[in-house]
């Protein structure tokens, strides 16, 4: 078993290596060309990866409002061939082409930040030594050990006192609620789901990784904060996206509230009708 750990280990390795030699050198320049800390150039490392993705945010963001004004046909295209899934999907994929919408547009900033989190991974391994399998392994930067602020001085171990998870879930929280009260009741709870369920299952990462994924938070909460109010992802009025909005406000259910105004309207003239009679 111990072989194969190894094996599949090296596998990965092996895998990610271009990612772990360009991220490892970024962080060798901030650290002995700059002079800066190890664990802020983590910091300033996530803040260059972020910055370099961030055209790729902004059309993520565009993609998620093409479909969030799709939703109404979307739904509609779902009734309407709800008993037959394959020409339901023709219509809807006909619907996607006209307007020149990917429904999988906005998955592709996360797909690409994956293998970045992968090698910063690596990268923490490599220079603070690890010891897996029964393999031992010198850490390639002995300063790593010791490159780390307050609480946590070895970056390449975890968080003994459990902080900086805790930090990583409540900055996560902070950046899924600018961008989740656009959101349905029910997706709403699960993006404030999803960041304890993350943390959970990198509980006891090192605490280089932490450093990295609360930096990564923080620019998000940056980024979010631009997008929702000055970028793509602003509404026009207050009420937008909300239920019952009226028209005008600039919300999804303002075209639908503009259709139900006329038959209202037709059925109170109706009823006034049958009342004339009566009398």
């Amino acid at each position: 078993m111990q072989s194969l750990a190894n094996a599949i280990a090296d596998f990965f390795a092996r895998l990610f290596d271009p990612i772990v030699e360009v991220l490892g050198a970024v962080l060798r320049f901030f650290h002995y060309d700059l002079g800066v800390e190890w664990w802020l150039s983590i910091a300033l490392l996530t803040v260059v990866v972020r910055t370099l993705l961030f055209p790729l945010t902004l059309k993520q963001m565009r993609s998620v409002r093409a479909m969030q004004e799709l939703r109404p046909e979307i739904q509609r295209i779902q009734r309407q061939y709800r008993n037959n899934p394959q020409l339901r999907n023709q219509e809807l994929m006909k619907l996607y082409q006209e307007r020149n919408v990917n429904p999988l547009g906005g998955c592709l900033p996360i797909l690409i930040q994956m293998p970045i989190f992968i090698g910063i991974f690596y990268v923490i391994r490599e220079f603070g030594g690890y010891s897996y399998g029964g393999r031992v392994v010198e850490p390639s930067e002995p300063t790593f050990e010791s490159g780390g602020i307050l609480w946590f001085q070895d970056l390449s171990q975890m968080d003994p006192y459990y902080i900086l998870p805790v930090l990583s879930a409540l900055t996560m929280l902070a950046g899924t609620e600018i961008s989740a009260k656009y959101m349905e009741p029910q997706q709403r709870w699960i993006m404030r789901i999803v960041p304890f369920a993350i943390t959970l299952f990198l509980w006891n990462f090192p605490a280089g990784l932490f450093v990295y994924w609360i930096s990564n938070n923080l620019v998000t909460i940056v980024q979010n904060y631009f997008i929702y109010n000055y970028g793509p992802g602003k509404r026009e009025g207050e009420d937008a996206g909300k239920p019952g909005a009226q028209p005008g406000t600039g919300g999804p259910s303002s075209e639908i509230a503009t259709q139900e105004n006329p038959q209202k309207r037709a059925a109170k003239a109706a009823k006034r009708k049958r009342r004339k009679k009566k009398r």
